[in-house]
């Protein structure tokens, strides 16, 4: 029973990972490439949070009750765009460090062979 809830699950997340739009800009956010994106594409929680209300006031003047789907649905990636913001200049600041550290032992390594040519001459 187990086995069968966690395949479940895992082909639920590759199927929404793989289709969704929102989830497929999100990955490419998370890409080295894509990390100064992060803050600008808070800016896309806006047209999700729109939805959502939209969706919100019309099942409390009387809509069909499966529109909290959608409110749901919205507010879920309005979450997921807001948090990415700051996750990602996380992930740009940790690369950029780490960057920064290589080109120094690069740099290092290039000064030692330079003294060891020095040396040996």
């Amino acid at each position: 029973m187990f086995r069968l809830i966690w395949t479940l699950s895992v082909r639920t997340r590759d199927f929404l990972h793989h289709y969704m739009p929102s989830n497929r800009l999100l990955a490419a956010i998370r890409a080295r490439r894509g990390l100064k994106w992060g803050l600008p594409a808070m800016l896309l929680a806006a047209p999700y949070i729109l939805v959502a209300t939209i969706c919100s006031s019309l099942v409390a003047n009387g809509g069909p009750r499966w529109l909290y789907l959608v409110v749901l649905w919205g507010c879920w990636n309005a979450l997921k765009f807001i948090l990415m913001g700051p996750v990602s200049v996380a992930l740009l600041v940790r690369a950029r460090i780490r960057e920064s550290m290589i080109r120094r032992d690069q740099r290092r390594e290039a000064r030692t062979e330079e003294r060891e040519q020095l040396a040996l001459a």
